[in-house]
């Protein structure tokens, strides 16, 4: 099945490291030249680095419309156009009381989890009309099945979902596929924030909520994301894809 994505240009946020970064490798691996793009330019020059010739590294601020912009453009001027946009990067707040999350870190969550969506569909779109193409969304189990102490980060994840069978909706016509992804908590850096505090005790605790036993990894998420991306998927939109081990049954 190798060369699923062959001859495709993709964009994947918050490639630096955790999903994103394993969503950037596994696209490239089936063929796909991809703009690794992260608010760590150094890590997501790293990660391109390391794929070869197939990746670009793009410092962006999926907050800065003007940031946003650029990225696209690393795709259209530098690869030929965009067949596959993954709004993957966002930020959470560390489990607390949600009367005792700042308005700063509020703000920051909407910007990143929410706002993005909305700033990169605004020149995505328009990229991918002549010939259709796939937009997929990193949302959570959060939004879901939402987990107290998490009650924002839950929020913005149910706009992520919602907006994203919105898209599908509006976007079928012009043959763009919207879906997300709902992936339970994983061994990314901000593991620690979903669960308070990284202990042993307590990812005993979040494991013992999953039925196949385990948190999840970039590579489930990659693959649930491949698939999605993929051909096979061609009739596939407006889908929230649980990738959560049973967590949400």
């Amino acid at each position: 099945m190798a060369g699923r994505l062959e001859g495709k240009v993709a964009v994947v946020t918050g490639g630096a490291s955790g999903f994103g970064e394993g969503i950037a490798r596994r696209f490239a691996e089936e063929g796909a030249r991809v703009v690794v793009a992260d608010l760590n330019g150094d890590g997501a020059k790293a990660v391109a680095d390391d794929i070869g010739a197939k990746a670009v590294a793009v410092k962006a601020d999926v907050t800065s419309g003007a940031d946003v912009k650029a990225m696209i453009a690393a795709a259209t001027d530098g690869f030929g156009g965009l067949d596959i946009l993954v709004n993957n990067a966002g930020y959470t707040h560390r489990n607390k009381p949600m009367t005792e999350v700042s308005e700063a870190e509020f703000d920051r969550i909407l910007a990143v989890n929410a706002k993005a969506i909305y700033l990169a569909a605004q020149d995505a779109v328009p990229a991918m009309e002549a010939k259709g193409g796939v937009i997929i969304t990193t949302a959570s189990t959060a939004g879901l099945r939402p987990r107290p102490g998490l009650t924002w980060y839950n929020a913005s994840k149910g706009f992520a979902i919602t907006a994203t069978k919105s898209m599908a909706v509006e976007l079928a016509p012009k043959k763009i596929r919207v879906n997300c992804l709902c992936p339970v908590a994983g061994e990314t850096g901000m593991l620690h924030l979903f669960m308070g505090e990284d202990t042993p005790q307590m990812r005993e605790k979040f494991i013992s909520t999953i039925p196949l036993g385990r948190l999840s990894t970039p590579l489930d998420i990659a693959n649930a994301a491949l698939w999605l991306a993929s051909d096979e998927a061609q009739f596939i939109t407006g889908v929230a894809l649980e990738v959560d081990g049973g967590r949400c049954i």
